[in-house]
This record gives C-alpha cells, structure tokens and sequence, in this order.
C-alpha cells in the first residue's frame, strides 16, 4: 500500500513514532529520549518546539516549564539564558530543535508547531539546514499550519489541524466540507470527547485523498492492533517496547 506524496513519507508502512521520544522514564522531548528512541530502533520522532523570549527555538510541550522541569515560568516570558538552566525531571536540559537535527541526522521529525512565535524560527531553521524531507509540521490550529505552508512552499510537509480533521471526518461520513490542500497526513487522536474519529470511513476517505493517517497517542497493545487493522498509516505511542513487539508480531517493523 503506497500513499507517498512527500519524502518525509518514504518510508515501509506503518510508521512507528517515538511520541516526544518515548515519556516512560520521565524525560520527555530531551537529547536523552530521542537517543533511547533511536537505540530501541526509532527513526521517526515526535517533539514540539516554542520560542524563548529572545527568539531561540526549543523542543518542548508546554508552554510553561512547572510541569516536568524544576524550573518555573512561560518559556516565552524567559530568555533563553534562563531556560537553559531548567532540568527535565531534574536531570536533563532543555534542547535545541536545532541541535537535535544535528545529533540525529538519520531522524525525521513531527514538530507540533505550539507557539505563533515558533512559525518563522522553524520554517527558517528547515530552509537553512536544508530538511525539507526530514520534518513534518503539525499544528492544532488550521491556520498556524497554512500560514507555514504559505511561507515555506510545497517543500514542507504539514498535516491537518483541528478544522481539517473535522472536514475530513465529514466527507467520510458522506457530507460536503472544504479541505485545505497540500498536506500529507492527518494526524488524529483515535476519540475525540468519547466521539469516535478513526474508523474504516475515515481511513479511507484519507486514502482516497492520498494522506496517511497517525493515531496519537496509542500506549495500548490491543488499540494499537485495532488501529493497523484498520489501514492507519502511523501509531505515535509513549511505550517504545510496546509499539515494536506489536509490528514486530505482524512482520512490520523495519
């Protein structure tokens, strides 16, 4: 089954991604999880990235440091002095989305675009490292997501945001919506509210607009099984070990 419409995607079907390089041991979206993730054999990475008030671009989630760092205060609100100081569950630093590029050159990315500020410094960064084909911007908000695309081209690889997801679900379900056009994936949570987003309508209505469709955020052996005998393209999960034995007892992972 081949849906490859940008390089980001050339890859054997389904995707395994490390979601913010695998949260079991605590010490999500740090240099120390993504190199876990690539020893258990991971090559796609999920991570988000903000904007520190000077301008530099991080790979983290929240907007604030207080729930996993020991450190306090909106990462915006902070330069990037200050934020370097703070540790992932007291051990680990902050990264640089940039340096994680360069520490895993072989990696390719699903940056969760979490800030408006975050735009320009991670179309720049892409454009000036040349990985148009190593990241996949992705957003919640639609608009953040098309204005990305407008700046950078055809070149970057985006995926649906919240609005996007919703038309898609819509046709599937035989109803009129507009789609924004030039993304590749449609990147959804398997329920939304206890309302059911992926079903074998919706894999196919993505099928027949030639996206791939990655389930966030799968922990479970069961679901993640239910999920790949429904077609989905990708499972992002937190459990490293879990995902792999799953594609690993169907012959698929590579």
């Amino acid at each position: 089954m081949t849906r490859v419409r940008h390089p980001y995607l050339d890859h054997p079907l389904p995707l395994p991604f490390a979601h913010r390089g695998g949260t079991a041991d605590g010490l999500e979206n740090t240099a120390a999880a993504f190199r876990r993730a690539a020893a258990a054999g991971y090559r796609y990475f999920e991570t988000d990235v903000h904007t520190t008030a000077d301008g530099v671009l991080v790979a983290f989630h929240d907007a604030t440091l207080d729930r996993v760092t020991d450190g306090s205060g909106r990462i915006r609100d902070l330069p990037w002095a200050a934020v370097r100081e703070a540790r992932v569950a007291g051990q680990e630093p902050l990264p640089l989305f940039e340096d994680l590029l360069q520490e895993f050159p072989e990696a390719r990315w699903n940056v969760d675009l979490k800030a408006e500020s975050a735009l320009a410094p991670l179309v720049d960064l892409i454009s000036r490292t040349g990985a148009w084909d190593r990241v996949l911007v992705s957003s919640f908000t639609e608009a953040r997501i098309a204005r990305a695309q407008r700046l950078a081209g055809p070149r970057l690889a985006t995926s649906y945001g919240v609005t996007g997801v919703a038309a898609l679900r819509m046709r599937s379900l035989g109803l009129p919506a507009p789609l924004r056009s030039g993304a590749v994936a449609a990147q959804v949570p398997e329920t939304q509210g206890g309302v059911r987003v992926v079903d074998r309508r919706f894999v196919r209505a993505a099928h027949a607009r030639g996206l791939q469709v990655h389930v966030w955020t799968v922990n479970d052996p069961e679901r993640m099984d239910s999920l790949l005998d429904l077609g989905v393209d990708g499972i992002m999960t937190d459990h490293l070990e879990t995902l792999r034995e799953v594609l690993t007892a169907r012959g698929a992972w590579v």
